[in-house]
């Protein structure tokens, strides 16, 4: 019997475990990959506030030893100016960084391992196991045909968009957003990018910024009503947008050399209620937006903690685990609701209103209001005291 089973071993499910498992909680992690390995569909950055996170969980300096250069500078590219900044620091932490998740979540599984989880690689859930309407374990099958049941206290779903707990206990979704845009990356070596680069079009957007082995993520995206055409010809819509939004930047990738196919696709917007009876939701199991503003790793590490201490405290008491649990979703919404809808009005790609032309210029001008902005976009700022939210 365990005290908690987390299915999804990458970053919030890792982070989950290794939270549950350093407070001497028996933990059991799942997952159908065998680690290392990758998950392509990524924007890898941590932010500034990630990155604090880490360095309080003690992995500050795996990360920062992990092969991705630290990323302090911004530059947003509206075309008629341009705005460039540093980072501003977040508890004393002023570097991101954008690790590949082959790096990121192994480094986050073998922690968790060394505080005492239990790791089930290879291993897919089919089914929760129930006792009334409460979730009591799960039923899965270990790659080369082994089944295997285990019970808990807790069943956590940290198994993504397609979440299988999500599925099986029926979590309602709310505020759900269509799929606004659609993004396609690759990863070019000798490409230099010095920092942070975003080139926001109407209709279009180029991105990109410096990861592991000296390679560059650069990656555009398009609405989502003309993403459907964009797969006939990646090469040459890619090379249309980055020639027309980021010139600079297309003649650096004529000089560059692309090193991986082509990786992209359209995700929608949704909050899931993450929790129930016997089980809870982290990650983009239970919340996913638009990627354009790359905040989705340093969210699940977020979420990961306020979820840890919630299943903690019910665990041992402190709090009834149901009020836990309610407590978390609310915490959750409190951090999570002001940049989704910011997302969403970025991730639209329509072209800026009068006064946020007059903010952008403004930014070109006022240093400090330039780092706070893209503050806005790491998470160390407060969104609303840049972008008031919609009525």
């Amino acid at each position: 019997m365990f005290d908690v089973i987390v299915v999804g071993a990458r970053c919030a499910g890792a982070a989950t475990a290794l939270l549950l498992a350093r407070r001497g909680h028996r933990v059991l992690l799942v997952d159908r990959s065998r680690f290392p390995s990758d998950l392509v569909l990524s924007t890898h950055l941590v932010w500034q506030p990630g990155v604090a996170r880490l360095s309080s969980w003690r992995l500050g300096e795996a990360l920062a030893g992990c092969g991705a250069p630290a990323l302090t500078t911004g530059h947003f590219d509206l075309g008629r100016f341009a705005i460039d900044a540093a980072f501003p620091a977040f508890q004393g932490v002023s570097q991101a960084y954008a690790p590949r998740r082959i790096v990121l979540d192994h480094l986050l599984v073998e922690a968790a391992t060394r505080a005492g989880a239990e790791l089930s690689e290879a291993t897919t859930v089919r089914e929760l196991q129930f006792d009334g309407d409460a979730v009591t374990g799960v039923r899965a099958a270990v790659r080369g045909g082994a089944q295997i049941s285990e019970r808990a206290r807790i069943v956590v779903g940290a198994d993504g968009t397609h979440s299988v707990v999500a599925r099986l206990v029926a979590a309602p979704e709310y505020h759900t957003v269509a799929p606004l845009a659609g993004t396609y990356f690759s990863y070019w070596s000798d490409v230099p990018l010095e920092g942070v680069e975003f080139y926001p079009r109407t209709g279009r957007a180029v991105y990109g910024w410096p990861t592991n082995e000296g390679l560059s993520l650069i990656g555009a995206n398009w609405v989502a009503a003309d993403f459907p055409s964009v797969r006939a010809d990646i090469e040459r819509n890619y090379r249309q947008v980055l020639g027309e939004a980021a010139p600079d930047l297309a003649d650096r990738v004529v000089g560059g050399t692309r090193e991986a196919p082509w990786i992209g696709g359209m995700i929608r917007g949704y909050f899931r209620r993450p929790h129930g009876p016997g089980w809870a939701l982290v990650g983009d199991a239970g919340y996913q937006k638009d990627p354009g503003t790359a905040q989705g790793i340093t969210d699940a590490l977020t979420h990961a903690e306020l979820l840890a201490n919630a299943i903690h405290d019910g665990l041992t008491g402190t709090r009834p685990l149901s009020q836990a649990l309610v407590d978390y979703e609310r915490a959750r919404n409190d951090h999570a609701l002001p940049r989704y809808q910011l997302t969403c009005q970025l991730g639209a790609l329509a072209p800026p209103t009068p006064d946020r032309e007059r903010f952008y210029a403004a930014l070109g001008t006022d240093p400090e209001l330039a780092a706070r902005f893209f503050g806005v976009f790491a998470g160390s700022v407060p969104a609303a005291e840049l972008f008031p939210a919609p009525t």
